[in-house]
């Protein structure tokens, strides 16, 4: 596992943290789980790089990567599908040495790719989800739902780094989570209503307090 570098962060990558920030915390709290993290794909190298962690390693575990290909998150990468072990001896996917890296071997992981202008960006991982959760399609299906509100959040942040080229872009309270919520009922995934979707706000309101 490589370590982060110490470069300052720009505010559209303190935004894009934020709002993923917001995505992981909400999903171990739903799944009753020990931790949920999620990885981005970085464009050079392909690594796997911690971008937002909730409970176990969330103190030391921002920033730092696995190379390409690495455990599960890597073959969800390779593949664009989300992966569901139960134990996690049992999957030839698993790496533990990268498990162990990390301060923390899991005994089960959900996790689903984050797909972004059709191609995977990184992924969301839950681990130790309460049995309930991940022996479930109801729980298969709200993995993919979590993450496809960090897609989309991705997606739009993405582009405002590109019109950041030619002027400084903003982040306006209650916009962000209106157009994810928009683009998540435009792909069918909920109703407006849906708790789930209500989530979204966490992330605005995150965005916001910071800004």
């Amino acid at each position: 596992m490589r370590r982060p570098n110490t470069t300052e962060p720009s505010e559209l990558l303190l935004a894009e943290r934020r709002m993923l920030q917001s995505v992981v915390e909400a999903a171990r709290l739903i799944f009753g789980a020990a931790a949920s993290s999620v990885f981005l794909v970085a464009p050079e190298s392909g690594e796997l790089v911690f971008e937002a962690v909730s409970g176990e390693g969330e103190r030391h575990l921002l920033g730092t990567s696995f190379p390409a290909g690495t455990g599960i998150a890597g073959w969800v990468v390779a593949s664009g599908q989300a992966m569901v072990v139960d134990d996690v001896e049992s999957a030839s996917a698993f790496s533990r040495r990268a498990a162990e890296s990390t301060g923390y071997v899991p005994r089960s992981i959900m996790a689903a790719p984050l797909i972004a202008d059709g191609q995977c960006m990184g992924v969301l991982e839950v681990l130790d989800a309460a049995p309930s959760a991940h022996s479930t399609l109801d729980g298969t299906d709200l993995l993919s739902v979590f993450a496809a509100q960090a897609s989309c959040g991705l997606e739009l942040l993405l582009r405002l780094r590109l019109a950041e080229r030619d002027q400084p872009p903003t982040v306006d309270s209650g916009v962000l989570a209106d157009m994810l919520a928009e683009r998540l009922r435009e792909r069918g995934r909920l109703p407006a209503y849906h708790p789930a979707v209500r989530l979204l706000a966490l992330a605005d309101e995150i965005i916001s307090a910071e800004r």
